[in-house]
């Protein structure tokens, strides 16, 4: 294919949404009039955010799940765009942690493999999830390979080397990213994208969760970003409620290769 391709992503700085789909549907409809290929969520916008989640009847979740799913389904194939969108999949009404990818009125979907086991915020003790191994989930668009992880994953040197392996040419992120932690996310992934010459996506969360145990706010601050295969931030956006629009180069992974030949020389290790 043609070094020059390009894919347009775009990013919904969003807080939750309803379950109708009249917000989603607008931001969607913007995002096709600007050409998106593909439109990314944060985490834990689909449904209630994780503390709320604990203490919600799961069956109010898995409705919740249930028709999201439905409208986003729908969706993808009104907009002919692949719809990225974190969401709880439940089996045999258990809960699992997913990045749901839509596509052409279809899903697909990414089972967390590693998750949060802390005493404030403990994802490993609620979701079913299978921890045995991570595989790259990967997806096709315009000649673009990208994939998806989640926000905590990318903490882990033996996923991005799984993921350098498979020669991605993009990784989108859903985060949902609290307390002091803008300057250290930018860091991260500066030094990941540069170091497998890819692009890196991160969709945050807006918005705020009122802790009551310790009479205290969560503000999930935004700040979602492009990040070039040179390690630069190209695109960010502020703590508000925003859509972005941003273009993936294809170009500029090819030359950022073939410049500092990282993958190559790795091999050699």
């Amino acid at each position: 294919m043609s070094p020059n391709k390009i894919l347009k992503i775009a990013i919904l700085q969003i807080p939750s949404l309803p379950i109708e789909k009249a917000k989603l549907d607008y931001y969607l409809m913007m995002a096709r009039e600007k050409k998106a290929d593909i439109a990314v969520l944060p985490e834990y916008t689909t449904n209630l955010f994780f503390k709320e989640m604990e203490v919600a009847s799961l069956g109010l979740v898995e409705d919740q799940s249930v028709k999201q799913a439905e409208n986003l389904q729908k969706l993808s194939k009104i907009y002919n765009m692949t719809i990225i969108a974190p969401m709880v999949i439940f089996k045999k009404k258990e809960p699992y942690k997913s990045i749901s990818v839509f596509a052409n009125g279809g899903v697909r979907h990414y089972y967390q493999t590693v998750l949060m086991p802390y005493k404030h915020w403990n994802e490993r003790a609620f979701f079913k999830n299978n921890s045995e191994g991570f595989e790259p989930f990967l997806f096709i668009r315009n000649g673009f390979k990208v994939a998806v992880i989640a926000g905590f994953e990318a903490h882990f040197d033996t996923i991005w080397q799984k993921l350098s392996a498979r020669k991605i040419d993009a990784v989108i992120v859903p985060t949902a990213s609290t307390f002091e932690s803008a300057n250290r996310w930018r860091d991260l992934f500066k030094v990941r994208a540069f170091t497998n010459s890819i692009y890196i996506v991160r969709a945050n969360k807006v918005g705020e969760y009122e802790d009551s145990k310790t009479n205290s706010k969560w503000l999930f601050y935004g700040d979602s970003f492009v990040v070039n295969p040179y390690g630069e931030v190209e695109d960010c956006l502020t703590e508000k409620e925003e859509l972005m629009i941003s273009e993936v180069s294809k170009k500029e992974v090819f030359e950022a290769r073939r410049l500092w030949q990282f993958a190559r020389l790795g091999e050699q290790l």
